[in-house]
Parts: structure tokens; C-alpha cells; sequence
């Protein structure tokens, strides 16, 4: 344990161990408890100055000093075993980098560990390809091959292929990978194959024997035996954390000194000619509990982590410049994954059932296509940027790389001139007329909805190009404010901007009024009992539950406020996503009143029609004034209008006659789902219930339409750590934030999300003392009992998903689609 104590020291003064300096000076103060003993500050200061321990460890010496002041009685021992405990905890930690491409000739980075080959992007784990996933490991010249079996890889191809330097190289890394594999998938013991006479083929290498006794002996050990199981653990979490790879076991006897030099030395020369003798030595003694117990024995498919506080920052910039563009980097590929919902998935439905005219088809794709194409080659030179930017070149040195203004400028100025921007209008619209018009289509449009690749509605995707430019604004604007007049990145970014700016004025009209139109055909697919909600000049205001006061007292109704008119609705007792209408307002001579004190209601309101007077209570005094106020501005503009909602509202509305009361409504509506929606109802999943309307149901609130467009502006994806209220380890997972929900991913390169969060309704904030949580960047997730916890990589990062869900999840009071022309206008500049 002394010996891996110290090489852990070695590693941390050779900046091999990657860490945040919290770690370090932790670290750090149980190695000076280890080697002088209890806390002494003038002593502490001196042997400080006269040992390194760390790279420019004088800017951490004050947390180095307080952590040392806790430690007062450890004894060596326990300091050591508290440095490997620590260590072990790293996810780094014995991950030795192997320099590789990809197919497309992307700089990666492998590796090996417990759970399988690692792929990376700089520092950052991109992919985990799983021993129990994996069916063949095999090179070819500079080619390393992985084969994986066919139930993980489905449709795709089922072997992987990376190049690395050199044929040796090449061929290191499998001897590597096959001795993980071999023991961490052993379950008994290999027979023997009888050798060819004349003739082999293939490689000879087989794993080391050294593998495979350690793990018989750790299978027949007597469970009772507490002295020789302690002794093999101390030998087995030698092997697995030393230092050097899994193939290069150094098993030091207890008091032999070490020359790491020398050893160092021999392996870069012949990493695996080493062939030592696997020893236990069942009279050692071993005093109390071992506390070395590795985690890594056990079956680590999963994606659960314990990793250290900050990660990486060491050996990246820490430039906030750095982290916008990580941003760009992040959010581009989870654009280019929405993309592939229409481009790959969406056209791959429509062909298989041949449910798309030919002159539909030519109009989406032809459009979108370029789009698509245009953006894999900008995520790929983002990519590359970024890979440059994290400094494994000269190019760090000289700083030719530490931007990104010029990458944006080149592509926004080609951006420009696609042809999608021009006809986004034309090909929503003519969807959605093709899938009123034709059955088949609309058969499969719906089906193509509740698939899990579909995490969002459909027609929401085709708006995502338009919506990319006012990311790309936003972001830039962010980049701009950053750098100074005279930074060398500031002029190209300026520029970009400009170019950004000219195209997304041109379009803003545009957007709000298709994000509009879209939201209104989503309910169109959503609401029983209305033939043509998106009827000209309707405009979309709030939806949201309110509890509507009835003979029976208050009953729960989901609400839809638009600038004629307002529905209301319960979700059907069948079991089916759909919310069918009760009935529908004229706003044309509506009034609304507070009536808390008549009905001694909490958040109450009358709303008086021509038709009827309904009363109706909101979950908190904040949500009746959104409603009250939006209804008012909305009965404002009606009265503004030429036309009166009631010459259109007849022949859309298949509701009760006016004297009908709600319960003889709530009864036609259980028979009717039963034997008109049956076949609607077979096609329904848990999946399709995930929209803003159904968690406005579950969480008693309510969304605008400004809601909404705040929501699009602030959309985010990256790698974050999360953890549960009662959980002990925090999970890696890819995470993205849109349409009020989270959604994650194991990877970003997954098709579809694990499972997903509505954030409507939850409280975003710092954790408190109380929560127990001691790592730097979290933010804790909060509705009712319902907590959670996420981490994040740096300050930057950590601000920013805080300033979106906010942002998104703090409903403004008004929809700004019913100020006046001129309000409208100063507010979106």
C-alpha cells in the first residue's frame, strides 16, 4: 500500500494523475500526514517549500494546510490507504492514452479499462464499447477492428474500425485490450488447444498466465479465510491500479525499493516481454478490515461513475472563450441528431409505406438535405477546432488555434445562400395539408410520432434550421461581449455575427408565426372535437389546468386560450393522450372578474360569456393573474377585430348544445372514446403523453406562448454528472435541454433518449449544506419530494445551465403576440 502511495505521488508531481486542485491539495495533505505527521503549520510550510508535490502547488498551500488540519491522529497507514482510496475514486486513473482516428480521420484517443474500450475526444469519453458487448477484438496492418454482437450494433454496421500510428503500435494495443477482455469476461477455467503441427494461423498471443491464476485463486478462496482474502485483495488492487497498463502486473514484495526509472524505461522499450511470477504470501499479516475492495471486479456495464470535482481543467483552457465554443460544439451535435429524425428516419418511414407524393417529397428532402450535409461537415470542423484548441499540437503554444470566429464566419457566410431558409414556410404548410388530405400519410405521421427517436412533436423538427440561427446569435453575442476590441478572435466574430443578425431579421417575422402555426396544429393532433384549429388569423395565448367550479364542486380541466376564443377540456377516462373539448368561449363580450371573496375559492375568477358564466380557480395566485391578464389582453384585441369568432366557431366544434351541463358532457365523452377511438387508442404510448399539455395536466400549471419562445432561445446539451437524492455515485449521461424537459442520453451519439425529465414546475438553485454535497458546479433540481443533482465541468458550464432552465422554466406574465406592433417590435430587438 506504502508503494502505490507513492507512486500515486509520483504520478501527481509528474501531472499524470488528472485532477482538480480540491483533489490535489487532499491528496497532498495525507501524503504530509504520512511522512511528518500531525498538523503543524511553520513545519507544514517548510517541508512544502522543499518538496513538489504538485505543479505550482504554492497557489493551492492554504487548501493543502486546512485539509492537513483534519487529519490530527491518522496514522501513516491510513493516510496511505485514504491517498488510494481517493485516487481510485478518479475516472482517469490508470487510463493510458492511445493516439487514433476514426474513419473520417478525426483525432481520437483509446483506451482500456474494467469496462471495455474507451473511446475519447480530447479528455472527454465519448463512446464505452462494453466487454460483454464486444464479439471479436482483431488488427490488420494499422487497423484495430472491433466486432460487437449483432443485438447491440441493430441496423448499423457491426464492426468498428480505428487506425492508429503504426503496426507495433496497432498491435500493442490488442495484446492490451485482449488480456482486459479475457479477464474481466474469465468465468472458469480455458481448455487447453492442441497446437497445429506445420501450419498456424493468426496470432499466437494468448492472455498471460498470471490472469488467469489470479482469478482462479480469487474464486477458491475460503470466504472464511478473512487473512488470505485481505492478502489477495492488496494484490489484486495492485495489479488493476497500478500505474502502468493491465498487461505490466508489478507486484512489489513489501520493502523492495523501486527504481521507476529503470522501469519505465523497459516498458517503453518492450511493453510486453515481461513474464513475473505470480506469487500470495498466505503468512503475511494483515492487521483489521481491508479497506481495498475494488469496485472494478464487479460488472461495470453500467454508466454509474464517481468521478473527481472538475475534471480535466487542468489540461484544458480555462479560457471562458474555450467553453462557449464547447458550447457551440455540444449544441451542433444534438442539432445534427435532430436533423437525422426527418433526414434519416422520418424518410425512411414515408418510403417504407410509399405514403409521401412524389412532389411532397422532392419539396422536404431537396430542401433539408443540404442542410444536413452542410452541418456534418461544420460539427466535423468544429470538431477539429476544439481538438486543436485542447493544445496536443504546437498549435497550443502559439495560440493559432484558441479561437473560433473564423470557423463561424467562413459557414455562417455559407449558410447564407441554402436554400431551406427561403421555403421553410412552403414545406410546413404543404405537410401539413398532404396529411389531412391523405390518410396513409397521416397514418404514418402519427405512427412516426410515438417512436422514441420522435422525442419531440414532429412538425417541431422542420422549424429546428430557423431556430440554429438564433442560437448562433445568441452565442456569438456572448463571444463578443467576452473578448476585448483587441483580441485577434474579436474581428471574425463580429463579422459572423453581422452575418447571423442580417439573416435572422429577415427571418424573425417568419419564425413567430410558423412556431405559432406549429403549436397549433400539435394540438390540432392532441384535442378531441375541433376539425380545424389552425383556422387563418388564430393565434395561440396559454394553455394550462385550471379547476373549473361544477354541480359536482371543482373538476380538474385542462385550458386553451387564442386570441378568439377559449376551450376547455378533461383528459379522457379511456386511457387515451387526448383531451376532449367540453366546450368553447367566444372572447367577443367576455369579462373576467376576481371572485375569490363571493365563492371563498383560494385563486378564484368568473368568466362571463354570451353563452355561459364559468368559474374557475388556479393552483396559486400567480398563475390566476398570468390567466386573468392574458384573457383581458386577449378580449382587448378582440374587441379590435373586424371578424367575430362566433362566424367560424360553429362549424369547427362538435361540442354539447349550450344548456348541457358538464356532467352529461364528461358521460357522452366515456362513451364516445370507447367506440370512435378505439383504434387511436391502440396506437397510444407512454412516450406520445410527454408534451407540454400533459404535464401541464400533472403539474397544475400553465405555459404561454412567450413561455414557449423563451424556451427556444434557451436550449442546451453537454456531458453532465447526475445524482440522486438517497444515491451514493454520480452517472455520466449527455443531457439536453428543450421544449421545458431534459432529456438523456448515454451518449451524444445515442438516436434516442433513456428517459426524460419535464422541468415545468421544478426550482432550480445551488444545494444547501444540508443536502450533503461537496463537490464545486452542482445545482439541484427540486419539485416536492423529487431531488436531483447535477455537476458540471467548469464555472462557465455551470452558469449556463442554471441561466436556461431559469430562464425556461420562469414564466413571464404576458404573451407577447398581443402587444401592440410596435411593442412587439422594440421587444424582440
Amino acid at each position: 500500500m506504502y508503494l502505490f502511495a507513492l507512486q500515486i505521488k509520483r504520478d501527481l508531481a509528474e501531472e499524470r494523475l488528472t485532477c482538480s486542485d480540491n483533489t490535489a491539495a487532499l491528496l497532498i495533505s495525507h501524503l504530509l500526514q504520512s511522512e511528518i505527521g500531525d498538523f503543524d503549520e511553520s513545519e507544514d510550510r517548510e517541508h512544502l517549500k522543499t518538496n513538489q508535490y504538485f505543479p505550482n502547488q504554492e497557489r493551492i498551500e492554504g487548501k493543502i494546510l486546512e485539509f492537513h488540519r483534519k487529519h490530527v491522529g491518522q496514522t501513516p497507514a491510513e493516510s496511505d490507504f485514504q491517498v488510494l482510496e481517493i485516487a481510485r475514486k478518479l475516472e482517469m486513473y490508470g487510463i493510458r492514452f492511445h493516439p487514433a482516428s476514426d474513419r473520417e480521420g478525426t483525432k481520437i484517443n483509446l483506451a482500456v479499462s474494467h469496462m471495455g474500450v474507451l473511446v475519447f475526444q480530447g479528455n472527454t469519453k465519448i463512446n464505452t464499447f462494453n466487454w460483454s458487448k464486444v464479439r471479436k477484438l482483431s488488427f490488420k496492418r494499422k487497423r484495430f477492428l472491433v466486432k460487437l454482437h449483432p443485438e447491440v450494433c441493430g441496423p448499423y454496421q457491426d464492426t468498428l474500425e480505428f487506425l492508429l500510428g503504426s503496426r507495433d503500435e496497432c498491435k500493442n494495443f490488442w495484446k492490451i485490450c485482449v488480456e482486459y477482455h479475457t479477464f474481466f469476461r474469465l468465468f472458469d477455467q480455458p481448455k487447453p488447444k492442441a497446437k497445429a503441427v506445420l501450419f498456424t494461423r493468426g496470432s499466437s498471443f494468448r492472455y498471460s498466465f498470471w490472469l488467469y491464476m489470479s482469478s482462479f485463486y480469487f474464486l477458491i478462496l475460503p470466504f472464511n479465510n478473512v487473512r488470505l482474502q485481505l492478502r489477495f485483495t492488496v494484490t489484486i488492487f495492485k495489479t488493476i491500479f497500478s500505474p502502468f497498463p493491465l498487461h505490466l502486473p508489478v507486484l512489489f514484495p513489501p520493502g523492495l525499493p523501486v527504481d521507476h526509472s529503470q522501469l519505465s524505461s523497459l516498458m517503453l522499450k518492450n511493453p510486453l516481454g515481461l513474464n513475473p511470477t505470480f506469487q500470495v504470501n498466505l503468512n503475511a499479516a494483515v492487521q483489521g478490515s481491508s479497506p481495498l475492495l475494488s469496485p472494478v471486479l464487479s460488472d461495470a456495464g453500467g454508466a454509474r461513475v464517481e468521478e473527481d470535482d472538475e475534471m480535466k481543467r487542468k489540461r484544458y483552457p480555462a479560457d471562458k472563450a474555450y467553453f462557449i465554443a464547447k458550447e457551440i460544439l455540444a449544441t451542433e451535435r444534438t442539432y445534427l441528431k435532430d436533423l437525422e429524425v426527418i433526414t434519416v428516419w422520418f424518410r425512411s418511414a414515408v418510403i417504407k409505406e410509399n405514403a409521401m407524393p412524389e412532389g411532397l417529397m422532392t419539396l422536404l428532402f431537396s430542401n433539408i438535405d443540404p442542410i444536413y450535409e452542410f452541418h456534418r461537415g461544420f460539427l466535423k470542423e468544429i470538431e477539429q477546432r476544439l481538438s486543436l484548441w485542447e493544445g496536443r499540437t504546437s498549435a497550443y503554444v502559439k495560440g493559432d488555434y484558441q479561437r473560433i470566429g473564423d470557423v463561424m464566419l467562413r459557414n455562417m457566410r455559407t449558410l447564407k445562400f441554402t436554400s431551406y431558409l427561403q421555403k421553410h414556410d412552403e414545406v410546413l404548410t404543404e405537410l401539413e395539408k398532404a396529411t389531412k388530405r391523405l390518410k396513409k400519410l397521416e397514418m404514418v405521421y402519427k405512427e412516426f410520432e410515438l417512436q422514441k427517436v420522435c422525442y419531440l412533436p414532429l412538425n417541431t423538427f422542420l422549424l429546428k434550421p430557423i431556430q440554429r440561427l438564433m442560437h448562433y446569435r445568441l452565442i456569438l453575442g456572448r463571444l463578443c461581449k467576452h473578448y476585448t476590441a483587441e483580441h485577434r478572435d474579436f474581428a471574425d466574430c463580429r463579422n459572423a455575427l453581422k452575418e447571423v443578425t442580417e439573416m435572422t431579421s429577415q427571418l424573425q417575422h417568419s419564425l413567430i408565426r410558423l412556431e405559432n402555426f406549429q403549436k397549433l396544429t400539435e394540438l390540432q393532433h392532441d384535442l378531441i372535437g375541433i376539425d380545424n384549429l389552425t383556422a387563418p388569423g388564430r393565434e395561440f395565448i396559454r394553455e394550462g389546468c385550471l379547476y373549473k367550479l361544477t354541480k359536482k364542486g371543482l373538476q380538474q380541466r385542462m385550458f386553451f386560450l387564442f386570441s378568439d376564443m377559449l376551450l376547455y377540456t378533461s383528459k379522457g377516462v379511456t386511457g387515451t393522450n387526448q383531451f376532449k373539448i367540453h366546450g368553447h368561449l367566444p372572447l367577443h363580450g367576455m369579462l373576467v372578474e376576481e371572485s375569490e371573496n363571493e365563492w371563498a375559492v383560494p385563486h378564484c375568477f368568473t368568466i362571463y360569456s354570451a353563452q355561459k358564466t364559468i368559474v374557475v380557480a388556479a393552483s396559486t395566485r400567480l398563475e390566476m393573474g398570468k390567466w386573468m391578464e392574458d384573457l383581458n389582453m386577449a378580449i382587448e384585441m378582440a374587441k379590435k377585430s373586424t371578424e367575430k369568432s362566433d362566424t367560424f366557431l360553429k362549424p369547427l366544434l362538435n361540442s354539447p348544445p349550450p344548456g348541457s351541463s358538464d356532467e352529461v358532457s364528461l358521460e357522452q365523452e366515456s362513451e364516445d372514446d370507447i367506440h370512435s377511438s378505439r383504434s387511436s387508442l391502440d396506437r397510444q404510448s407512454h412516450h406520445r403523453a410527454n408534451t407540454t399539455m400533459h404535464v401541464c395536466w400533472y403539474r397544475n400549471t400553465s405555459v404561454s406562448m412567450t413561455d414557449h419562445s423563451v424556451a427556444v432561445e434557451n436550449q442546451l446539451s453537454g456531458y453532465l454528472l447526475r445524482k440522486f437524492k438517497n444515491s451514493n455515485g454520480w452517472q455520466k449521461l449527455w443531457v439536453v435541454f428543450t421544449n421545458f424537459c431534459l432529456f438523456f442520453y448515454k451518449t451524444h451519439q445515442d438516436d434516442y433518449p433513456l428517459a426524460s425529465l419535464p422541468l415545468l414546475g421544478y426550482g432550480v438553485s445551488a444545494p444547501v449544506e444540508a443536502d450533503g454535497i461537496q463537490k464545486d458546479y452542482v445545482f439541484k433540481l427540486q419539485f416536492k419530494s423529487h431531488v436531483y443533482f447535477f455537476r458540471a465541468e467548469s464555472k462557465y458550464t455551470f452558469e449556463r445551465w442554471m441561466e436556461v432552465i431559469k430562464r425556461a422554466t420562469s414564466s413571464p406574465a404576458r404573451s407577447s403576440l398581443l402587444l401592440p406592433k410596435d411593442e412587439k417590435d422594440s421587444h424582440t430587438d
